[in-house]
């Protein structure tokens, strides 16, 4: 198979020590949604807000690492808030900080389609520009949604990922994220059909969520392997969950036996594929993600786009992109990382 290297330039070169510097940067604040760091567009300001489904989670710290540097290239001012715990409930309160501080720009992973719209229509409202990056709301509950990759395009590696790795047969569960992320469902399916379509012989037999939790996705692999004890694969399109999976499997009497694959981060991983647990996984730079998040939410904020299909911006070194329907912006093509490339990554 071969992927596309496209945009995961940018920023993969980030040292350990930089990257634990920017982590003690999170904002861990409670109810009031605030950071110390704040500053509103009131001023004149462009002032950009980043809100993941969850503080630590290293996926989104790479993110804010691409986010704080477009941000500092453009020269504005930038904060990452949000919950300990990926709920929907736990967003609400810093849409409405963002509001409220009048900030230009808020870029939010949702944690569901639905739950945050009320907050975010109001956050509109008041002259805030919203950016889904990662996760999506509904269409009418964001200006743009910056989309790492579409669908078809993860179903594909998981799916042949998964394949290649079991010989094309046998028994595969899902392990996800939160049952209400719209962007883990949407992969769900798709992977769904095209394993159904292309790999008669492999059934899916369960898909389980983790909720984005490292205990919780180790629990939910034990009890995989107790339910199923012919299964020959995880899938797993959340870093915490493959992760979590690996480290289950690695110490057990699975490993060698139960293949994990899917969606993570190399430094996450890294471990996993020395030991031989893990053979190959996917993804986008993270980084680049919430770099091209930034940049898209300042070209709004500053009226450079308004959003419609068809609207340019440039990103910085990731280059020019294109609005397509339904105002999503596509970043690019996952990549695979194995023991032969993935010692060139540091995110």
């Amino acid at each position: 198979m071969t992927f596309s290297l496209k945009r995961m330039t940018t920023g993969v070169a980030v040292t350990a020590a930089a990257a634990l510097a920017l982590v003690g940067c999170a904002d861990t604040s409670g109810g009031d949604g605030g950071s110390s760091s704040g500053g509103g567009s009131d001023s004149g300001e462009l002032s950009i807000t980043l809100l993941p489904k969850n503080l630590g989670n290293p996926y989104f710290d790479a993110s804010r690492i691409g986010g704080e540097a477009a941000a500092e290239a453009l020269g504005a001012s930038f904060e990452e808030v949000g919950p300990t715990e990926a709920t929907p409930d736990g967003q609400v309160s810093y849409i409405n900080t963002a509001a409220q501080q009048q900030r230009s720009a808020l870029v939010v992973s949702a944690n569901d389609p639905n739950a945050i719209c009320d907050a975010l229509n109001e956050a509109s409202d008041a002259g805030v520009k919203i950016v889904t990056f990662d996760s999506d709301t509904n269409a009418d509950c964001r200006d743009l949604f910056i989309n790492q990759v579409d669908a078809a395009g993860i179903a594909k590696v998981e799916g042949d990922l998964i394949a290649e790795q079991i010989g094309e047969e046998g028994q595969v569960a899902i392990l996800s994220a939160s049952a209400n992320a719209t962007n883990q469902n949407t992969w769900n399916e798709a992977f769904e059909a095209y394993v159904a379509d292309t790999y008669p012989d492999i059934e899916i037999v369960d898909t389980v969520y983790g909720d984005d939790d490292d205990q919780t996705s180790f629990d939910k692999t034990a009890a995989l392997l107790q339910t199923y004890p012919d299964l020959k694969g995880i899938v797993s399109p959340t870093t915490v969950g493959i992760a979590a999976a690996a480290r289950y499997i690695s110490d057990s009497d699975a490993k060698g036996e139960v293949s994990v694959t899917g969606l993570g981060t190399p430094n996450q991983m890294r471990e996993y594929v020395e030991d031989g647990t893990v053979e190959a996984f996917a993804l986008w730079n993270p980084e680049d993600l919430g770099a091209l998040a930034t940049y898209a939410a300042a070209a709004l904020a500053e009226g450079d786009i308004t959003g419609a299909e068809g609207d340019t911006f440039e990103a910085g070194e990731l280059g020019e992109f294109t609005v397509g329907a339904d105002g999503i912006v596509l970043l690019g093509d996952p990549f695979v990382f194995d023991a032969d490339n993935i010692d060139d990554f540091d995110f």
